[in-house]
């Protein structure tokens, strides 16, 4: 494992009780980071919290809870948060994927779901986080989008429009803060392998490996390295930035 320098960084990781979260936040406690960990599920994020802690004896992992689809828990958690030390890294890792199915078809709740979690929910996290960032004129923000927000996958219409979402305020927010010490940047991972594709179905995940040239999914691990390098100082020069880690899927 290449060693990665997050000394004396504080991150908050929302989603950070299971999958990439739970991934990412060990990649930083690997390298030297305080952990905030975002998530609406108290036990389970107090059981990820608890094996973090054991795996990396010493270290400093919090637990907040927070919905963040709703605008005034994402203020309260912030709140909370900065109370603990000052905010370097903003990992925004909490989504869902919606059911599976053709746009005709879409139950419209499902609909306002996947958007109110995956996007309002990152926009609400990105909102409060940036704005303390500025303030201290420091700071790194990555979200988690997907190459379906780039290519459209076939029966998950939700999902892709609101990664394709994810990239395009990646880019916003990025070149609104490029004049500061903040940097801002988004993922695009092809299929991982997480307990997201619980909410799938077995055709839509033979569909998502079967655009992989590589022929295989990718591992959390891989994806926790490249996003803690972005939340490092070395990634200084990168901002409004797309990250593709597909396998050879992406082809711009």
């Amino acid at each position: 494992m290449n060693q990665l320098d997050m000394q004396g960084r504080h991150a908050v990781i929302t989603g950070g009780a299971t999958g990439l979260g739970f991934a990412i936040g060990q990649r930083m406690l690997s390298s030297g980071a305080r952990l905030t960990i975002w998530d609406r599920d108290v036990p389970g994020m107090e059981k990820a919290a608890a094996a973090l802690r054991s795996s990396h004896p010493g270290a400093r992992v919090d637990c907040v809870q927070v919905d963040v689809s709703q605008h005034d828990s994402v203020v309260q958690a912030t709140a909370q948060t900065v109370a603990l030390a000052p905010v370097d890294a903003l990992v925004n890792s909490a989504g869902i994927t919606g059911p599976n199915t053709k746009l005709w078809d879409y139950p419209v709740d499902a609909w306002r779901q996947v958007m109110d979690i995956n996007l309002n929910g990152l926009f609400y996290c990105c909102r409060e986080l940036s704005a303390h960032m500025r303030a201290n004129n420091n700071g790194r923000i990555v979200n988690i989008a997907s190459v379906a927000g780039k290519d459209g996958n076939p029966n998950a219409s939700a999902y892709s429009a609101s990664k394709a979402a994810v990239i395009a305020l990646t880019k916003s927010l990025g070149k609104e803060l490029a004049d500061t010490g903040v940097r801002v940047n988004c993922i695009t991972p092809a299929a991982v392998h997480t307990s997201m594709f619980e909410q799938m179905t077995p055709e839509h995940i033979q569909f998502m490996l079967s655009k992989i040239p590589m022929g295989r999914f990718g591992q959390p691990e891989e994806i926790a390295a490249m996003v803690t390098w972005l939340c490092t100082d070395d990634c200084s020069f990168s901002t409004g930035a797309v990250f593709d880690l597909s396998g050879g899927r992406s082809t711009y």
